[in-house]
C-alpha cells in the first residue's frame, strides 16, 4: 500500500494550504483537493496554472513534505464540453497530482463514454489518470456500470474510484471487485457506515456528512482492502459533523491506520 491520503471532503471547509498543514500534521501524506465545484455555487477551491496563488501552494506542498494525489471533481453530463477542463488538468499537472476524479451524471451511456474517453485523452497529455467514481443516486451507480464506461472508452489512463461507501450502499460486494481489471483499480476512498442503509431520502446527506470512521462502523474494510491491488492509493474520506477540523482529520489517519495495520495482522 501506498502512502496514506485524505480526500477534500473530509474537511472541505479548510483551503487547500490549510488542508496540506493540517493533514501533515495529523499524520497523513498525501491531499486530494477540490479545484472544481461538484455542482454550480458548490465549495471549491479553483486555481490557475501559472499563478501566484499556485506556487504559493506548492510551496507549502514541499515544506510539509505534502503531495496532492487527485483533484475534483467533474460531472460528466449531457452538457459537458471536454475541451472546458483544459485549465483544471493543466492546475492539476502543475500541482504534480495523479488522477482527475469524474462522475456519470449522462443516462446515454454512448455520450458518456465518448466523453470519458475524451477527458482521458485530454488529461493524458498533462500526465494524469481519469478516474470514474460511482454512486448509487447517479446514472453510474454500481462498480458494473462505471467498468463498462471505462471498458467501453479504453484508455490507459481510465480507471474506476472505488469508495467504501458507495460500493456498498449501491448494492456491490468485496467479491465484484474480483471482476475487475487491477489496471483500472489505482485508487480507494475509505470510511465506515452501518451495513443497514439509511432510507433512500438520507442516502445523499450520509454519503456528504454523516460517515463513520473507519472501524466504527460495520462495513467489511479489512476484506476490502485485501482485495484490492498491494499499489492502490488509499484516501481517508470522512466527513462527520461531530468531529471538527483538526480533531476530524486526526481521528480520520488514526483510525485508518489502525484499519490497515488490522489487514496486515
Amino acid at each position: 500500500m501506498k502512502g496514506l491520503g485524505v480526500a477534500h471532503l473530509t474537511a472541505l471547509e479548510l483551503a487547500p494550504a490549510r488542508l496540506v498543514r493540517e493533514a501533515r500534521i495529523a499524520g497523513f501524506s498525501a491531499v486530494g483537493l477540490r479545484l472544481h465545484p461538484v455542482m454550480p455555487g458548490a465549495q471549491a477551491y479553483p486555481v490557475a496554472a501559472g499563478s501566484e496563488a499556485l506556487r504559493e501552494l506548492r510551496a507549502v506542498m514541499a515544506g510539509e513534505g505534502v503531495c496532492v494525489t487527485d483533484i475534483e471533481f467533474v460531472s460528466l453530463t449531457a452538457h459537458t464540453q471536454v475541451a472546458d477542463y483544459q485549465a483544471l488538468l493543466a492546475a492539476g499537472a502543475e500541482l504534480g497530482a495523479q488522477s482527475l476524479t469524474v462522475s456519470g451524471d449522462d443516462d446515454d451511456v454512448a455520450r458518456l463514454t465518448g466523453n470519458f474517453a475524451a477527458l482521458c485523452e485530454l488529461a493524458r497529455g498533462h500526465g494524469l489518470r481519469v478516474d470514474l467514481e460511482f454512486m448509487r443516486w447517479r446514472p453510474v451507480a454500481t462498480l458494473q456500470q462505471a467498468c463498462a464506461v471505462v471498458a467501453g472508452a479504453g484508455q490507459d489512463n481510465g480507471g474506476v474510484l472505488v469508495d467504501a461507501l458507495h460500493l456498498f450502499r449501491s448494492g456491490g460486494q468485496v467479491a465484484d471487485l474480483a471482476a475487475v481489471d487491477p489496471r483500472w483499480l489505482r485508487a480507494l476512498q475509505l470510511c465506515d457506515a452501518p451495513l443497514q442503509a439509511p432510507a433512500d431520502a438520507l442516502i445523499i446527506q450520509e454519503a456528504r456528512e454523516g460517515r463513520l470512521l473507519p472501524g466504527d462502523g460495520q462495513l467489511p474494510l479489512v476484506q476490502l482492502l485485501a482485495a484490492l491491488p498491494e499499489d492502490v492509493c488509499i484516501s481517508a474520506e470522512v466527513p462527520c459533523a461531530h468531529l471538527h477540523g483538526q480533531a476530524r482529520l486526526a481521528a480520520a489517519a488514526r483510525s485508518t491506520r489502525a484499519l490497515q495495520a488490522a489487514g496486515h495482522a
